[in-house]
């Protein structure tokens, strides 16, 4: 597995878990509370800065441990 291939479960994963915490916290997805929304934020909010400048700290930090990048 590749580290391209790697972030985009981590943050696919942490998409879905924060909108499930904000579920079982509020009962509901509430749009107005922002509470485990903010985290959400953060992860497309780095996503979307990765686009432009290919930097992503979770793929350095893979690199570092091993994992081996796409072609």
């Amino acid at each position: 597995m590749t580290t391209d291939r790697i972030v985009r479960i981590v943050a696919g994963f942490f998409i879905m878990a924060t909108l499930v915490l904000a579920h079982v916290f509020n009962e509901q997805v509430d749009l107005t509370r922002f509470g485990w929304l903010w985290f959400t934020f953060f992860v497309g909010l780095n996503l979307f800065q990765s686009g432009f400048t290919r930097f992503c700290p979770l793929d350095s930090i893979l690199e570092k441990m091993g994992v081996r990048r796409a072609q």
